[in-house]
């Protein structure tokens, strides 16, 4: 056999090989051109949007309000307490019976007071029996004086002696008074009219002095206590109107602004702010400790407004995505009140133009600089009359 045989199937593997490798790149070159054209040419493409997609920032007056909630509670209530230590009698009223002020409720067993009583005027008499002794002295004195058969000395001394039994039993009847109001105090009075809401004793318990035995509350006056931020009470005035809904009813019921304290809480530093509710005749009754919530109205504000959902957060400052000159442009806003106007919720804006185009908040995020182009641009005067709402809590 020639040795140039084996050379030559070698040589010509080593083509065959090269040539299959040459040809795998150019086609591997050709594959990624041909993806990086086609890439090229979606960037270039321009995003579009429909007008469904496009918001406008328009103005509108909306009625500015501060949310407010809480517990209602009764403006007139009153604790029923032992004013002296004893045994729980005669207490019959429970929770939910109607009281009369000056009803009697309750009593203290009364036996030592009225001991007490009696002793502390039985003194007095005594005191006074002492009174009219001395009395009939100075009278003696003084005509033995006249007369020259005593000295002017005897008729001192038996005035002195008067006016010192005129201070016992002047001491004696204040004790007795006393007594008479310890007497009093064991018979328990509501101070108030209205309906019992805790009854904290039991009869023939034993009562220390101050001891709890029933709360009455005037359901007739309900107040809601409100602590609102610092920022939000500066826009509080008395007499302004809210719109509360309480909770289980459907109904909303009105109040209005009583009182707000002067002082901030030191804790949070809210301020309470008290709104008044008048029970109405046929609305349904309302009840201390039922949780309300609601709108305080404190105004309105002709604002430029976007869709609260417009407005994005995802960098430090909040900002809207603006369609200009064909692209998408960030610009940041200030955000103030918010308010529901057809069941969309609005903000107000600070850093847009009226009538700017800004992509709406279910597109999401898009990058800064993408080419758009859209269907038609929503008109930021088609709304611009419509009805103002309140704020949203």
């Amino acid at each position: 056999m020639k040795r140039w045989i084996p050379w030559l199937a070698a040589a010509a593997v080593v083509v065959l090989v090269g040539g299959g490798a040459w040809r795998a790149m150019a086609a591997r070159q050709a594959q990624q051109k041909a993806l990086a054209q086609a890439a090229t040419q979606r960037a270039e493409a321009p995003l579009q949007l429909a007008a469904s997609e496009l918001v406008g920032v328009q103005r509108r007056s909306l009625v500015l309000g501060v949310p407010v909630s809480g517990s209602l509670r009764a403006t007139e209530s009153a604790m029923v307490k032992a004013r002296v230590a004893g045994e729980l009698q005669g207490l019959t009223v429970r929770e939910g019976d109607s009281v009369r002020a000056g009803q009697v409720l309750a009593r203290i067993e009364a036996t030592e007071s009225q001991a007490r009583l009696r002793q502390a005027q039985q003194q007095a008499d005594a005191a006074k029996a002492q009174v009219d002794i001395n009395q009939r002295t100075v009278t003696n004195n003084q005509a033995l004086v006249n007369q020259g058969f005593i000295s002017a000395t005897a008729l001192v001394t038996s005035q002195a002696s008067l006016e010192s039994a005129q201070s016992t039993y002047r001491a004696a009847l204040a004790a007795a008074d006393v007594a008479k109001k310890s007497l009093d105090d064991t018979v328990l009075r509501s101070p108030i009219s209205g309906q019992v809401s805790q009854r904290l004793a039991q009869p023939g318990e034993r009562m220390p002095i101050d001891g709890r035995v029933l709360e009455v509350v005037d359901l007739s006056r309900l107040e809601l206590e409100a602590l609102l931020s610092p920022a939000d009470s500066l826009a509080v005035r008395v007499g302004q109107k809210a719109q509360l809904q309480i909770e289980g009813s459907t109904e909303p019921v009105v109040a209005a602004v009583a009182r707000i304290n002067p002082s901030a809480q030191a804790g949070s530093r809210t301020v309470p702010v008290y709104l008044a509710i008048a029970q109405n005749r046929g609305a349904p009754a309302l009840r201390q400790g039922l949780f309300v919530q609601g709108l305080l109205d404190t105004g309105r504000a002709d604002v430029l407004t976007v869709p609260l959902d417009a407005v994005r957060t995802d960098k430090p400052a909040p900002y809207i995505q603006a369609v200009q000159g064909g692209k998408v442009a960030y610009l940041p806003v200030k955000t103030g009140a918010r308010a529901v106007v057809d069941g969309q919720t609005l903000v107000a804006i600070e850093g847009a133009p009226e009538g700017t185009v800004v992509v709406s908040g279910r597109m999401g995020q898009l990058r800064e600089g993408t080419a758009v182009t859209t269907a038609a641009a929503p008109s930021a005067a088609a709304s611009a009359a419509a009805p103002a709402s309140r704020t949203a809590p």
